[in-house]
């Protein structure tokens, strides 16, 4: 009998899986540090960003 893996606790906080598969996640380099960073690239790490398609399978088992 195959059993259901559990849902990793570190992935279920840091992604979240679309309707369509695909699994976006939060960009990096947004914490501190912020005030030497620039206005436009501020902004765009606030975009949503997706999981490169080489990392989606691994992913998908974890969540």
């Amino acid at each position: 009998m195959a059993y259901k893996l559990k849902t990793h606790s570190g992935a279920r906080k840091r992604f979240k899986k679309l309707k369509s598969g695909r699994i976006k996640r939060a960009q990096a380099f947004r914490r501190h540090l912020l005030t030497d960073k620039a206005a436009k690239r501020k902004r765009d790490l606030r975009k949503t960003a997706f999981i490169s398609s080489a990392d989606a399978g691994h992913l998908k088992g974890l969540i």
